[in-house]
């Protein structure tokens, strides 16, 4: 019996360092993950630290803690495409696991760029007219995410702006003549006649040529204005909304925060969700998800911001339609 005993106790004494191995490895600590992001945003944008925001305060949700086991670098391009490349060489060099870019200027440099890692891009437009992947559903390639708005939506805009300011027979359309943007301008082409109003066609590369953009367009009291998304107009937003009080001209936004601005009405997402959903691919990849495989996602829901402030000052009725349609009214 003691015999017994004492072979028990030996063979689990034998075991015991086999195991040690085990528990040591269990407990190891998880590899660092880096993640690079690329914002078109100046450092002081508001708008831009908002969606950045929503990006970091969502990834611990999924587990990952800042410090513990990943590190986000963020870079911030300035609507400057020669700064755009630098930043994303100096991050590259950094032995990233991943690498996240916001707008169609950054994404475009960023492709030519990053071939080994994963790039998840958030809020461009029109993806695989842009050349970033070959198609929504399935992507191909290292690169996934997120796009703003189909090229109908310059059809949309056109039709919200002439239900808040049915006087205007005359819209122009600022926009920077990139394709995505150039598919809006066909859009709302197309749909002008149908409304009886003329469109006209107002390129702008930079801060001057807004500027100037507009005294050339004013003139006319029956005038409206679309606001096209892309890094000039966001870069420019006080701007563009002063400029339309200065020249009492009706004008929508893609975006909710130049409504916030003064803005008369936006048409948009609420784009710190969409930078959420962009954490969420972030963590699918990281634990092992193909971006090739990860379907490119447009938003399912528009919300129409309305400033009954700023429709005071330009002496305009927003139809109580509108008003009772709108998500959110700032008075």
């Amino acid at each position: 019996m003691n015999q017994v005993k004492r072979r028990d106790v030996l063979a689990l004494l034998g075991s015991v360092p086999a195991a040690w191995p085990l528990l040591t490895f269990a407990e190891a600590p998880e590899r660092m993950r880096r993640i690079g992001v690329v914002m078109a945003y100046a450092e002081e944008d508001p708008n831009g630290q908002i969606q950045i925001g929503a990006f970091r305060e969502h990834l611990p949700k999924l587990g990952w803690i800042e410090g513990s086991n990943v590190t986000i670098d963020v870079r911030y391009a300035r609507g400057d495409p020669a700064r755009a490349r630098e930043m994303a060489a100096e991050l590259l060099r950094q032995r990233l696991d991943l690498i996240v870019s916001n707008s169609n200027l950054v994404t475009t440099i960023l492709q030519t760029q990053v071939r080994t890692i994963p790039l998840v891009f958030v809020s461009v437009s029109d993806p695989v007219g842009s050349g970033f992947v070959k198609d929504l559903a399935r992507p191909g390639g290292n690169i996934t995410g997120f796009a703003n708005f189909p090229p109908s939506m310059g059809s949309k805009w056109l039709e919200k702006l002439h239900e808040v300011a049915p006087q205007a027979e005359r819209v122009g359309l600022l926009l920077h003549p990139e394709p995505p943007n150039l598919g809006y301008l066909k859009s709302a082409q197309e749909a002008a006649p149908l409304l009886n109003l003329r469109l006209v066609d107002l390129r702008v590369h930079d801060r001057a040529e807004i500027e100037s953009a507009f005294t050339t367009f004013v003139g006319d009291a029956r005038s409206g204005l679309i606001v096209a998304p892309n890094i000039v107009s966001f870069a420019n937003s006080a701007l563009i909304v002063a400029l339309a009080a200065k020249y009492r001209l009706p004008s929508i936004y893609p975006f909710a925060f130049f409504a916030r601005e003064g803005g008369l009405i936006s048409y948009g997402f609420d784009e710190r969700e969409q930078f959420r959903q962009g954490a969420v691919y972030v963590d699918k990849i990281l634990r092992g998800a193909k971006p090739a495989e990860l379907p490119v996602q447009y938003p399912t829901k528009f919300e129409i911001v309305v400033n009954l402030k700023t429709a005071k000052a330009l002496g305009l009725d927003v139809p109580l339609q509108v008003q009772q349609f709108a998500d959110t009214i700032i008075e």
